[in-house]
């Protein structure tokens, strides 16, 4: 038998010839593959069952187009998909994203990430993610609305409250829930259990917006505190200005913190005595604004073009919350410069290798992203609970459920650095951790 390094290697360089093209996906292989030797010395079966090669590929991917006719009367058509990655744990379970940017490739290593992360959880639930390569930037309502029901058409063949079960991501909110959900109630009849994420008229869950970001504050709390530490007092810049970053900024600055910078698409606001989240959740959540909004009516911000990691000040904590690789290791570079000594992370593989790297050897508490982030599968996943009773749970018990639920994600973690000698690398905690509960339940399944 080969050993588990030589492993290791086939596989990759089996994938990485195959799938060349589909970098995101082969670095959140690489990433992944990087960390998890010590639990195939371990375990040994996983080589005897080739869990690798059957874990990277996904069950099933569907790609199909999406017409649809804007207010102009013009038939536009977009690309829509759902990658259906690993039911081991139980029905899949990811968002949809509608975005320009959408691939294969983004959306395979999203849903890789997907399993492993619903996989902390402790619930059963497996992994998928979907979505199309639209932008609803700019578009009317109801441009939105004959898009995701011409989405719906074609995906509701595909999934059900008991095979598959999305929600919202980038671009999809409850908004386009709610017109997804009508779309499938048309050709299907009421299952609510279908889609979360859903608006609280259709059976949607009470704290399923803030999840996301007070889940990511939860897991990075109890992460501090593990090493003697804590949001008290602490300065901290998060990227991105939508609801994981507005809610994770509420979160933190409830713990004592003070959130000094967000972000968008096109550059920044620092404000040195906290951002007004009153005013920022106006701008975003209600007038659908810009950040630029923000700096002219708050006299003592700027706003600068670019990304907030190159911004150059001193603080504590960052906490990127926007999209894929948005720190790179200049970027990584600036933020131990700046005095940051921990990175959490509430997008999916916000941090290149490279800057994981650098994390790593200055010694930073580093968060990633599939603990840190589980806070919205998790609340979803009490939604689908909430759906099969037929009941609906207040806001402080779904609160309380996700604080437990993040809480013990991170003793899990802590659990496995313990017992493979692993220190503070927690990514190797939540990796091997992640990929042993799910090899497990692929192994009992038999080949399948």
């Amino acid at each position: 038998m080969m050993s588990s390094i030589e492993y290791i290697e086939s596989v990759y360089q089996k994938l990485e010839k195959r799938d060349s093209h589909q970098k995101e996906f082969l670095q959140a292989i690489k990433e992944f593959f990087n960390t998890i030797q010590p639990a195939i010395e371990k375990n040994p079966e996983i080589i005897k069952w080739n869990l690798l090669e059957q874990i990277v590929e996904p069950e099933r991917i569907f790609s199909f187009r999406v017409p649809w006719l804007d207010d102009q009367q013009n038939v536009q058509v977009n690309k829509g998909f759902r990658v259906q990655f690993n039911s081991a744990m139980g029905p899949y379970k990811g968002g949809l994203r509608f975005h320009p940017t959408v691939n294969e490739s983004i959306l395979k290593f999203l849903g890789f990430e997907q399993t492993f992360k619903n996989s902390l959880t402790g619930l059963p639930i497996g992994g998928g993610k979907g979505g199309a390569d639209f932008d609803p930037k700019g578009k009317s309502e109801t441009e939105i609305m004959r898009f995701c029901q011409s989405y719906m058409t074609e995906l509701q063949k595909y999934i059900g409250p008991a095979t598959d079960i999305p929600a919202g991501d980038i671009g999809v909110g409850k908004r386009e829930i709610g017109y997804l959900y009508g779309q499938y109630k048309r050709l299907n009849g009421a299952h609510s259990g279908v889609l979360t994420g859903k608006p609280i008229l259709l059976n949607g869950s009470l704290a399923r917006t803030e999840a996301t970001g007070y889940g990511l504050i939860y897991y990075t709390e109890e992460m501090l505190q593990a090493n003697g530490k804590s949001f008290q007092g602490q300065q901290v810049v998060i990227s991105g200005s939508g609801n994981v970053a507005i809610y994770a900024a509420m979160k933190a600055q409830e713990y004592g913190a003070t959130v000094v910078a967000v972000s968008d698409s096109n550059g920044y606001i620092y404000d040195s005595n906290g951002i007004d989240l009153l005013l920022l959740k106006e701008i975003k959540e209600v007038r659908r604004g810009r950040l630029t909004e923000y700096a002219k009516e708050k006299e003592l911000s700027t706003y600068q073009e670019g990304s907030v990691w190159d911004l150059e000040t001193a603080y504590d904590i960052a906490l990127p919350c926007a999209t894929q690789n948005e720190i790179d290791r200049y970027q990584a570079a600036t933020l131990i410069k700046n005095g940051v000594y921990c990175v959490s992370e509430g997008a999916n593989m916000p941090s290149s290798i490279e800057a994981i790297e650098l994390y790593q050897e200055n010694n930073l508490l580093y968060g990633p992203s599939k603990a840190a982030n589980a806070g919205g599968v998790a609340t979803s996943t009490l939604e689908m609970a909430q759906n099969a009773q037929h009941s609906h749970w207040s806001f402080e018990q779904v609160d309380v459920e996700l604080k437990k639920i993040m809480i013990n994600i991170f003793k899990q973690v802590e659990d496995t650095c313990v017992e493979y000698d692993l220190g503070r690398n927690y990514l190797a905690g939540v990796n091997i951790h992640s990929f042993l509960t799910v090899a497990e339940a692929m192994i009992s399944q038999g080949v399948v």
